[in-house]
């Protein structure tokens, strides 16, 4: 792990501190014992038969000998397969309802294709009704997000249980988002060294702004390619507090993110990397974390010819640290099946499990906090039939912070609806002509 990520994650456990240190007390945190099941720590070997017990919300004890106190509220998971929450670095979830209803979509901005200035937070809506859709799927953090643009703006890192945002809030500005690639390039000109020009454009003005605030304030300063909010919105980035997650997908365009990256010494995410196999050396020696979707083979477009099922497992066999997610919010909860096709081509289930849970909180700099069963972290666990990448597997229980969530969504309700449909309706009466 590099000084940088070393000194961020630092900064990160202060601020989880600062964000999370409130949520025990807003009704959403209990206690909990989670006994008898096969333990995956996420962290560690499986632990057989063992016990899972929260105090307030954070987990107090994990193994097979724990003492829980007289009266503690407990779920039986015996013969059962316990683990963390699942975590999915990259979802809308919060911000989007119906994707073709323009009222109901709240991720991005139809203007300048810099938004660094952008905060989803005050757009995610806590009683989304796909939340508690991906939710019984056995997700309970995600990163919610923006999209749109060349810098599309800062996400924020949510548990999906609570009555309000504060419940749920983890991490506000837990990352910027960017893409690089075809699409940002139509936006700034038409090439991808229009997209590289515009993006150094936009880091050189933001280090200027961080260090000539008075002058720009008395007039005095030069001409700025961005907003003040946009270039103070990137001072984080700059200074390796936040990481700058970008979507490209094309092997050389992966390798111009890395020089940019390199020349501005910013704490580096990539998103996508449909060609990422091509250049897993490089990717392994600069420690860049890569998030990826394994069910990508079919090529998109002229900058993912190169995709191929088995990309996760070569990637981790190159030594990176491979991160799956869904890319998706309205089944998010589909990241489990990702991992198990990831695991069907090569990558081993340990490594896939990893992917899921810790590696995506570690990117996020929410590590200290999430991702594995261990004494201080979150409250968050899922209770499964079964492997959780295996198709046939249900979830039976989903904890997050320390409360036992309802199972219940809107596609049950449905299914219960429709299925009860005939005994609701009078029965058809044949008549003559």
């Amino acid at each position: 792990m590099s000084a940088r990520r070393r000194a961020r994650l630092g900064f990160a456990v202060l601020a989880a501190m600062c964000v999370t240190q409130a949520f025990p007390g807003t009704g959403v945190a209990q206690d909990l014992a989670v006994t008898g099941g096969t333990v995956y720590t996420g962290s560690g070997p499986a632990l057989e038969g063992a016990t899972v017990f929260i105090r307030d919300g954070r987990i107090a004890a994990v193994g097979p000998d724990v003492e829980i106190p007289p009266g503690t509220p407990s779920l039986d998971a015996t013969g059962l397969v316990v683990t963390p929450g699942l975590v999915d670095a990259f979802t809308n979830l919060g911000l989007v309802e119906v994707g073709m209803v323009r009222s109901s979509v709240d991720f991005g901005m139809n203007d300048d294709p810099v938004r660094a200035a952008f905060d989803v937070v005050d757009g995610i809506n806590p009683r989304s009704v796909l939340i508690p859709v991906n939710r019984s799927g056995g997700l309970t953090t995600v990163l919610s997000g923006p999209s749109g643009g060349l810098v599309s703006g800062q996400a924020a890192v949510i548990d999906l249980a609570g009555a309000s945002l504060q419940e749920m809030l983890a991490r506000p500005r837990a990352a910027m988002l960017a893409s690089y690639g075809a699409g940002p390039a139509s936006a700034v000109g038409g090439s991808r060294g229009a997209v590289s020009l515009r993006l150094r454009e936009t880091l050189d003005d933001a280090l200027y702004w961080r260090d000539h605030r008075e002058d720009f304030d008395e007039g005095r300063s030069r001409s700025l390619s961005q907003s003040r909010l946009d270039l103070e919105a990137l001072g984080p980035v700059l200074d390796g507090e936040m990481p700058l997650i970008v979507t490209v997908h094309r092997a050389s365009d992966i390798e111009a993110v890395l020089r940019i990256a390199a020349d501005y010494g910013l704490d580096l995410v990539i998103a996508g990397a449909s060609e990422g196999w091509m250049v897993a050396a490089r990717l392994a020696d600069t420690g860049v974390p890569v998030i990826v979707k394994p069910l990508t083979n079919n090529p998109r477009g002229f900058d993912r010819l190169g995709s191929r099922l088995d990309n996760a497992t070569l990637l981790h066999q190159a030594g990176v640290d491979v991160i799956i997610s869904s890319f998706d919010t309205h089944n998010a909860h589909h990241i489990k099946l990702e991992a198990g096709n990831a695991v069907r081509m090569g990558l081993p289930w340990e490594a896939a499990l990893r992917a899921v849970t810790l590696a995506p909180a570690q990117a996020l700099g929410v590590g200290s906090e999430y991702g594995s069963l261990e004494p201080g972290k979150v409250g968050n666990v899922v209770v499964w039939t079964g492997d959780p990448f295996e198709l046939s597997t249900r979830v039976e229980s989903v904890v997050i912070r320390g409360r036992e969530t309802s199972m219940d969504s809107r596609q049950k309700a449905l299914l219960r609806r429709y299925r009860e449909i005939d005994d609701e309706r009078p029965a058809f009466k044949e008549t003559g002509p």
